[in-house]
């Protein structure tokens, strides 16, 4: 039976075939995580953690930071930190990121998800236009009325 034990001290995930062993850097278990969140509506980004109080927003170049792999022989555990555009509904990103994670990692690599951890870092706000003000033009003045005279 495989083990079951997940560890971070490995340093990659190793699939045993029957020619041979496909060993896994972490950091490709996490790309291929990273991957698969950020195609999810909803998710505005992947999140670094909190550099001076701030959330870090990170883009596509970067997709593995703010995701932790926990490898086993045969398993992985994943935990994510994302940053959510304000007004989509929480849970249903979350499942739908979970879902698409599992589906990707055990896809392409074999091995087993057993968990994926979400953790929400920040919500987005939509960026509004600015809102340009026009001067009010001055009200002409009405010359005064002369007095009538009887």
């Amino acid at each position: 039976m495989a083990d079951t034990k997940l560890s971070t001290q490995d340093t990659s995930a190793v699939k045993k075939e029957s020619n041979g062993t496909i060993t896994f850097a972490n950091e490709v278990i996490a790309t291929i995580a990273g991957l698969a969140a950020v195609d999810i509506p909803g998710v505005a980004g992947m999140s670094g953690g909190f550099v001076d109080g701030f959330t870090e927003l990170l883009g596509r170049k970067n997709l593995s930071k703010g995701i932790k792999v926990e490898v086993g022989t045969e398993e992985v555990a994943v935990d994510i930190a994302i940053v959510v555009e304000y007004g989509t509904p929480v849970p249903e990103i979350a499942q739908n990121i979970q879902m698409a994670v599992m589906k990707a990692i055990e896809t392409m690599t074999g091995l087993k998800v057993v968990e994926v951890n979400l953790n929400v870092q920040g919500i987005k706000f939509k960026e509004q236009a600015p809102v340009v003000r026009k001067e009010k033009e001055p009200k002409e003045e009405k010359p005064e009325k002369a007095p009538r005279v009887k």
